[in-house]
This record gives structure tokens, sequence and C-alpha cells, in this order.
């Protein structure tokens, strides 16, 4: 209590000596008291005392601003206390101060905004950050800094580089704490992302209180910590994160620009204190590097050598210093104007009987108003950059830097403007540039990040407290391809179960999972069952080859499908022999002639690869062999099959009464009955492939099937093990899903699998091969098509068609001769015989330009193309010649 008697006794007498200062006869004063709040023994105070000091020096000997006037710094300290700090702000309210520079605390700045908006003093604010200091509410406070809005708009954007969605906010529980964090949320809300977790340390926390609150937040499932607290008790929050191992890889922490002012005032940093920093992203006021910035610098350090001051310079001071200016210009118009500077008793403020603060000492300013209009007008370059206020009263071209610590020092990797978001630049060279906020102008170095990783991290993990997600998967006895449920969670397997590990692992988080069988493993389980267990939350998920069908789309949410589906109907196939000699039939005699004089001649010489004179004799051998076996192939299999039942498609199938199968458990069931009126006692459950053949095995007749009809997904698995069956018809519904896209990464990863077909041992599926359904055409037992004949097999020779009309270019042409006298029909006829080969040579020809070189034939064809050209010159001078006496119908060339 003793302090607090000596300040009233100190409030009783200035209000005893307290006067009224006038300019006599509107002449300018010799001296002007201008006030200063802050805390002398802190980190920003100690940088912003010597500043403050240097700054007044600097004005009184600038004759150019306030010219016979003399600046009068009357200094408070607030002692890091929202009373004490009030008291001593009344304090300087009652020795006729014109303006304030300070608080340093955004607490106090809110109790003095309230006094000074009375008495009409500007106060303005190197240090008080906190949003909700606004004009609106506060007209006479002026922010000489930065605004924490801007710079929560900076983390936002950090946030949103990295794809982290979530933050845990660490910040100090009072007014510059709250308001930073308040704006902080809805920066991230503009983002689409959110603070997950608020941890709140009480002002004044002793460290076991700040081991509970870090505690609780290491529960949460957030890693990005973003740390908003007061510089001089800061740093005990890491060295507790550090034994709490919260600042191991995985881990983000992003802190405001207190730490970057705590790490430059800091002249010998502490190691141990930095081995507690690896891997921080910090924020710091982004002062654009000039003259006299760099001269200021040398100034303060001399002076703090002088005076024995241990700690460093930070961007408050640089602030601090700007302010003084800003007050000295303001005054300075505002004398220029012809006003005086004058205070008057408030008829509000007038003791009650008995008390000892007297208040009727606090004066009025009468010129508050021009006064405060004239520091709103500021307009000079300071060692800040430009200090200009905008509408809002906030300094123009807000910027940070963004530091990586790492060993004992930090690294800048980037910066962030209000003008152009994130970049690498600096914020005065995109100045002269147009705004680009654009995504891929965001921009930043790369981040050596906590545990010394240079891996981004997730900045989610589930938490401690949770539990894992529950998915069902169906265990089934087949089609196991697919899905397949074990004994444990960690024994199912399947296409499905792969392409949902691929996707959880994609996820900017890990989310463990724990699958939950579903069945016994002797029959299908009901598909709609699991479906409704997810809807009522006894499942979270479920993942299987669950089919998207109407009724279910109104329960439960479904990813996108990822396996072509539909339903199609398999029948079985009798087989059929075929003739010993049947390998002879794709070919005509004529045509067997020619393989076998072709295959002769390519014996009689040494094919090579980079030979191209046997280019030709090779791949029309290639061509010709394969073609063959192809038509052979399709000649075996499609004359040897036919239907056992007679069912071609879904009309057939319901019109014939016969029994049809379907897989148990699936949406099959409910499709045939409400959809196509089928009625119930004709459908057969069936559970596994075996199931599937033996139905068919027993017939209709004796309780089996006639045909089966199911999703594409399990007859072609069903047809990799059985050969005598097929398709028959189309699918004739898709609504269990659109077809999947192939454009994502994670299905080029994982392809739909060919579920074994390499059980089917057929011809056709090798010629075939890439195609999932084994689908063969009908046929006869007999050829009902001719074979190949060599006409078909022209093409296979262009270069020997191209000497044969090359060849015919020694002959005169009819075309050329009487081409003033064709019409246009003669003319497209000319046309049609030049694009097919003029004549079918013999075999003998042929196998003569087989033999013939490869130069040989080029001097051939290029002699003979030149006899047609100059053919062609000299009929084309005659036809002119024509033209010129009378007119001609033109001749299209071919």
């Amino acid at each position: 209590m003793a302090p607090l008697r000596v300040m009233l006794l100190r409030l009783a007498l200035l209000a005893v000596a307290a006067v009224t200062v006038t300019a006599a006869g509107g002449a300018r004063p010799s001296e002007v008291a201008v006030g200063a709040l802050f805390t002398y023994d802190s980190t920003i105070g100690r940088a912003a005392r010597l500043a403050i000091e240097l700054a007044v020096d600097d004005v009184n000997a600038d004759r150019t601003v306030l010219a016979g006037t003399q600046l009068n710094l009357l200094a408070q300290d607030t002692n890091c206390s929202g009373f004490l700090g009030t008291i001593e702000a009344l304090q300087l309210m009652e020795r006729n101060v014109v303006a304030v520079i300070g608080p340093q605390s955004s607490g106090i700045g809110h109790v003095i905004s309230h006094v000074v908006n009375e008495l009409h003093v500007p106060l303005l604010s190197f240090a008080a950050t906190d949003p909700t200091l606004s004009a609106s509410e506060y007209p006479y406070f002026i922010r000489t800094t930065i605004s924490d809005y801007f710079q929560m708009n900076a983390i936002a954007s950090i946030v949103d580089y990295y794809q982290w969605k979530e933050v845990t906010a660490i910040f100090v529980d009072d007014d510059y704490g709250r308001g930073g964090v308040s704006a902080l949320g809805d920066a991230l809300a503009a983002k689409r992302a959110r603070i997950s977790y608020k941890a709140a340390i009480p002002p004044n926390s002793n460290t076991d209180v700040v081991n509970d609150v870090l505690f609780k937040a290491n529960m949460m499932e957030s890693r990005v910590m973003v740390v908003h607290v007061n510089p001089d008790t800061g740093m005990r929050i890491f060295s507790v994160a550090n034994k709490l191992q919260m600042m191991a890889s995985g881990y983000v922490w992003i802190v405001t620009d207190w730490l970057a002012a705590v790490l430059d005032s800091s002249t010998s940093r502490d190691r141990k204190d930095m081995s507690h920093l690896q891997g921080l992203i910090v924020l710091r006021h982004h002062t654009p590097e000039s003259d006299a910035k760099n001269k200021f610098i040398s100034k303060w350090n001399n002076a703090a050598r002088n005076r024995s001051i241990t700690s460093g310079l930070n961007s408050y001071g640089f602030y601090a210093y700007d302010s003084v200016w800003v007050v000295a210009r303001g005054i300075d118009q505002f004398l220029n104007s012809g006003q005086q500077i004058n205070f008057s008793t408030d008829p509000m403020l007038h003791d009650s009987n008995g008390s000892t603060l007297h208040l009727s000492t606090l004066k009025i300013f009468d010129g508050g108003e021009q006064m405060l209009q004239q520091l709103l007008l500021t307009n000079f370059t300071g060692l800040t950059g430009p200090v200009q206020f905008n509408s809002d009263r906030n300094l123009v071209y807000p910027a940070y830097d963004i530091l990586n610590i790492g060993g004992s020092s930090s690294r800048l990797i980037g910066y962030w403007s209000n003008y152009s978001g994130l970049s690498v630049a600096a914020p005065e060279i995109l100045y002269q540039r147009p705004p680009n906020t654009s995504s891929l102008a965001q921009r930043l170095y790369n981040v050596v990040w906590p545990g010394d990783s240079t891996t981004t991290p997730k900045g989610w993990v589930f938490p401690n407290n949770g539990q894992p997600l529950r998915v069902g998967v169906p265990m089934k006895p087949s089609f196991k391809e697919l899905v397949a449920g074990g004994k444990g969670p960690d024994n199912v397997t399947g296409y499905c179960i792969d392409i949902f590990n691929a996707a959880i692992k994609l996820l900017p988080y890990p989310v463990p999972c724990q699958f939950i069988t579903i069945g016994d493993g002797r029959k299908n389980p009901n598909y709609d069952d699991i479906i409704n267990m997810v809807a009522a939350n006894s499942l979270d998920a479920a993942v299987g080859d669950f089919a998207i069908v109407r009724n279910r789309t109104k329960i439960a949410e479904f990813t996108q499908p990822y396996i072509e589906s539909g339903l199609v109907i398999v029948a079985p196939v009798k087989q059929a022999t075929s003739s010993a000699w049947a390998f002879l039939k794709p070919f005509t005699l004529e045509m067997w002639c020619v393989t076998g004089l072709a295959s002769q001649q390519c014996s009689f010489h040494t094919v090579s690869p980079l030979d191209p004179s046997h280019d030709i004799m090779l791949n029309s051998s290639m061509i010709l062999s394969l073609s063959g076996w192809k038509h052979l192939d399709e000649k075996l299999t499609a004359g040897q099959n036919t239907l056992a039942s007679g069912i071609t498609g879904i009309d057939s199938l319901i019109s014939s009464g016969l029994p049809i199968g379907y897989q148990d458990g699936k949406f099959t069931r409910n499709y045939l009955i409400e959809e196509l009126n089928i009625p119930e006692y004709r459908l057969v459950p069936l559970n596994t492939i075996q199931e599937y053949s033996d139905a068919y095995k027993r017939g209709p007749k004796d309780g089996g099937v006639a045909a089966i009809v199911d999703e594409m997904p399990y007859v072609e698995i069903f047809l990799s093990y059985h050969c005598n069956f097929r398709i028959v018809g189309q699918e004739f519904t898709k609504e269990d899903g659109a077809l999947h896209s192939r454009e994502t990464p994670l299905l080029q990863t994982y392809q739909q699998p060919s579920f074994n077909s390499q059980r089917v041992a057929s011809f056709r599926e090798f010629m075939t091969s890439g195609s999932h359904g084994l689908v063969a055409p009908l046929m006869t037992a007999k050829w009902e098509q001719p074979g190949l004949a060599s006409e078909a097999f022209w093409g296979l020779f262009p270069r020997y068609n191209k000497y044969s009309n090359s060849e015919a270019a020694g002959e005169p042409s009819a075309a050329a001769t009487a081409a003033a006298a064709a019409d246009a029909a003669a003319a497209t006829d000319a046309v049609e015989r030049q694009r097919r080969p003029s004549r079918l040579g013999s075999f003998k020809e042929i196998i003569q330009f087989v033999d013939k070189k490869e130069e040989e034939i080029k001097r051939t064809m290029k002699r003979r193309l030149s006899e047609k050209d100059n053919q062609a010159a000299g009929s084309s001078d005659k036809d002119n010649q024509a033209a010129g006496s009378s007119d001609a119908h033109s001749v299209p060339s071919a």
C-alpha cells in the first residue's frame, strides 16, 4: 500500500502546481510537453526508451521542424502492471501534455483510451497491437505500429500455404492475447481453416500452470501451434514444450513477432534456450533497408554501450522512434496553422467531498481535435518505411519478415504483405508491380521443421484420447479378390481394402482405423444391413464391394465409384468338336500358295532389324501370320459354343420362367423383384463360385438355375475360373454407380485387377489380351465364311503397289491426252483407279520384286516418276494452247 500512498500524494501535489499553458500573444511556445508511457525494464521498453530519447534529441536538433520550440519529454514507467500503468497515465494527463507516446500494453491502452477520449489528448501507441483498439470506439487512439489483424492474416496465409486446416492457439489470457486470437480465427475462417483448440495461459503464470496448459493442448488433434504471448514470459513456453516432447518431428510452431523482438534484443543468446527453438517459424515486422535506418542502428548501439545497456534493438524501437517524429510533425503543423495550446477545466471532473484524488486537476486540451487531425495527415518516410495512415487509421503497407530458426540464428524464408501475400521478394519491390495474391504467386523458401526434418508436417494426429475409426468389412466365402475379411482385423485384404488404405495415406493427417468383419465367412452378409449399421452409428464407415443404389444413398454417403459395374447375365454354353484339319480353313488355296512362296523367299535372306531392305517382307509376313491365326481362332471358338438354355438377353430371361441365380446379400435380388417384376420364387441365392457352377450343372429341372444375374466384376472373376460360360446380352443397369475415373494418381496406381484371367487357357484370350470379360460370338459347327484370299493382303505390299504403278508411268496417259474433253465423272473414275493397284501382279513378279535391292527399287521408281512428270508437262502445254482459243472444262487432278 505504501507505493500507492506515495503516488496519491504526488497526484495531490501536482494538482496544486497545475497551470494552464497559453501562448502569450499567439507566439510559438518555447517548449511543448509530450508524454511517454511504457515499461522501462522490458524487452520492448528497453529498446523503445533509448529510441524515444534519441528521437527527441534529433527533433530538437532539426531546424526544419518546430523551429524555436523544444519537445519536453515526460516519461512514466508502467512497471508491467495494468493498475500502476493507469495511475501513471493519469499523472501524465495532469502535466498538460499535448500527446502521449504509448502505452506499450494493449490492456493499459484500453483503459487510458477512455481517459484521452474525455481529455482530447491523442494517444500514439508503438506497441499496443490488439485489433480491438479501434478508431470507432477510441477516436483519440492512433496505432503507430502494425495491428495484429494483419499479423494474424499473415499466419493464416502460412497455414493455407502448407494446406493445414486446424491450429491450436496458445495465448496469454488478456486483452492483447484474446484480441489477437479473435483476429486469427477470422483470418483462418477466410482460408477455410479454424482454431480447433484454444490454450489460454493466465498472465504471470508459473511453470506448473504453463505445463498444465500445454499438456492439455498436446492431447488435441492439431499439431500446428500458434503462440501469441508476451515477450518477457513467452520463452518459458518452449522450455516446457521441450520437456513434453512437443518440439519433436511432426509438430509445427508459428510464433508472432514477440519472439523476434526477444531474439533481436538478446546480444548473447543462451545456447540452451536456442536449442528449444529449433524449427520454429517466427514473424517479425518488416522494415525496409535504408541509410537512415542503418545510421540510427549505429547511433542506438553506441548510446547503449555508453549507458551500459546490455539488451539489443528490436523493431519496436524503430516504431517508437518514428512515433516521436509523427508527434513533432503534427505539433509543427498545428502551430503553423495559427493554433494555440490551451487547456481548460472539464466540468464533468470534480472532486467528491472528502476525496483526495483531485480529479479536477485533469484538464481538457482545447486544440485536441485539431491536433488529432494533423497527426492523421502524417506522410513521411521513417525508419519503418512509409509513415502514413489509411482511412481505418492503420499504417499503409503492413508487412512481415518470415523467419525459420535453426542453430544459433534465424534464416529469412520469405515475406508477407497485405499487398501481395506471401513472397520471396521484398514487399517494397512488389509495391512497384500490380498486386498478385493468387495461389500460384504465393511462395516461401524451404523450411527446416522441428526434429531437423525437411518434410512438411501433416499438422494433425489422431488425439491421444481418441478412438480409432470403426470400419466394417464384409466377410464373404468367395470373390475374395475384391474384399476378404479374415479372422482378425489385421487380416482383411482385397482390391477394395487396397484402395481404402491408399486413400487413408493420402490424407494430410494420420487416421487410425479398426477393421471390423461382418459375417461368418460361410454365407454372404446382407449388405443393406451393413449400410444400416453405418447409418445407425454402429460403424463409422464400411469398406467393400458396395453397390451405390438409390435406396442406400438416402441413409449413407458413398465415395466416388472406383470399379466399373453393371448387371449382366451369365449362361452356360455347349462345347462343339472341330476337324483335325480346321487349321487350313482361314486361307484359300491361292493364299496358302502365296504364304508358302513368301516363307520360302524369307528363307533366302538373313533378316536384320537394322536392314531396311527387309522391312517389307518381315512386317508383311508377321501381319500375314497374325491375321491368319486370328481368323482361325475366331472360326474355332465362335462355332464351337452354343447356348445351352436358349437365353440371349434380359427379355428372354424374364419370359423364360426359368430359375435365376444371384449373389446372396447383394442388391441384385431387390432389383430383379422391384424393377423387373420377376417373381421371388424364381430366384436362387448363391454365395460362392462353386455354388454358381453347381447350380448350372444341376440345371432348372434339378434345383439349379438356367442363368445367373450378377455385377460385372463378380462375373469376370467367375469366368476366370470357368471357361464353359459366357455373358449374354448387354448390361441392363448402371444404377449402382457411374463409370469410375482413371484420372487420379491413386487409381492409376491401383488399377482394377484382371482377376486371374490367366486361368482361362484359350488362344483367343491371348489374341485379345487386355479385356476383362471372356465374350465369344456364337458360331455354328460349319464354316460360314470363306477363307482369306490373296486380295485381302495387297495392303501388306504397299511398296510393290507403288513400284508397279510407277512402271505403268512409261505408258501413254489417256487421261492426260484427253484432259480438255473429259467430263467430271470420267475424272473421278480416274482418281479411283489411281488409288488402287493398277494391276495384280503374278506370284513371279512379286518374288522378283522382293529380290531387288533397296537402291535399285528407288532408282527405278524415281526414273519412272520423272518420265511421268515430263509427259504430264507436255500434255499441259498442249492444253494451255487449246485453252487460249476456247473455254474448256477443267479436269480435277487425281
